[in-house]
């Protein structure tokens, strides 16, 4: 049995991120995967068993990644708002700087592609946001609203400014990336 390399697993995925944003989830097929990424069609079934298993391992991976990045440098023991910016800046940079996950994961985030299974990981993966939300709800310093909402609303937002910055081709500034926190801020605090 041939070993995977964990190498090939990056550039499999890194050929799907670029040709989803380019064709869409749809518009993709393991042939043109592998083209992509620079493999035999062969040696990418050694890897996934089809399209569907690709796009499930590739939606869980992104969102652990990106959740993981999310939390760099919060700490818990700091005051609420102050730590819900570290993670809210942290979000806004990682998006910037992984625009093709971005298109990806919204994609995927309500196609058929995404098993129950990968959903319900993603769930679970989510729960750091979830509490975040419901520490500053305890504080009273969130509305006391559905944290699910308030946070479709928080990414929501975060999502069309990133869309609205690459494809308008514009440096996003340090005065509109201040303007559009307090905005979220605002639009969440109680």
């Amino acid at each position: 049995m041939k070993l995977k390399d964990d190498r090939k697993v990056e550039l499999i995925y890194q050929a799907a991120l670029k040709l989803v944003a380019r064709k869409g989830l749809a518009g993709i097929t393991m042939g043109d995967i592998s083209r992509e990424a620079g493999i035999a069609t062969g040696t990418l079934y050694v890897y996934f068993t089809g399209k569907d298993e690709l796009i499930n391992a590739l939606f869980a991976c992104s969102r652990a990644n990106s959740v993981q990045v999310a939390f760099r440098g919060y700490d818990a023991s700091q005051p609420f708002k102050p730590g819900f910016r570290t993670v809210w800046m942290n979000i806004l940079r990682y998006k910037l700087q992984h625009f093709e996950e971005v298109v990806f994961v919204e994609q995927c985030f309500h196609s058929p592609y995404i098993t129950a299974e990968t959903r319900e990981k993603a769930r679970e993966l989510a729960a750091p946001f979830f509490e975040l939300i419901e520490r500053g709800q305890q504080e009273q310093l969130v509305k006391q609203a559905d944290t699910s909402l308030l946070l479709t609303f928080i990414m929501g937002a975060l999502n069309e400014l990133v869309k609205q910055t690459h494809y308008s081709n514009e440096t996003l500034s340090k005065r509109k990336i201040d303007l559009t926190f307090n905005l979220c801020w605002d639009a969440l605090k109680a």
